[in-house]
């Protein structure tokens, strides 16, 4: 993830990866008040608050299959990841993901 000129992995893989940290973050910040969607792959609720049940959620994390990787490693954070525009954060509690980000911290 370091290395952009490292071969990418296969898509199995890469999917694998980004479910199971999805999935991660939903069992350590339970809840249903923030949606992170990383398509093609996943969307989970997680951060406790207000509940969400139809309809578009009024929180919403959205990025691409490596940023989520970066962020869940803490090879990135979610102030540079928005800056930057990797990272998309929408409704007035979307943000509070930073503060069950990185999951794992890989060494930088």
């Amino acid at each position: 993830m370091r290395d952009e000129s490292a071969p990418a992995p296969a898509r199995a893989e890469l999917a694998d990866a980004v479910r199971l940290t999805a999935r991660t973050l939903a069992a350590v910040a339970p809840g249903s008040s923030v949606e992170v969607r990383v398509p093609p792959f996943v969307a989970v609720q997680c951060i406790s608050g207000p509940a969400h049940r139809r309809g578009n959620p009024p929180n919403v994390v959205e990025t691409d299959p490596r940023t989520w990787l970066l962020l869940a490693t803490g090879l990135l954070d979610v102030a540079g990841a928005a800056a930057g525009g990797a990272l998309q954060l929408s409704g007035s509690r979307a943000d509070e993901v930073a503060a069950w980000l990185p999951l794992v911290r890989l060494d930088r």
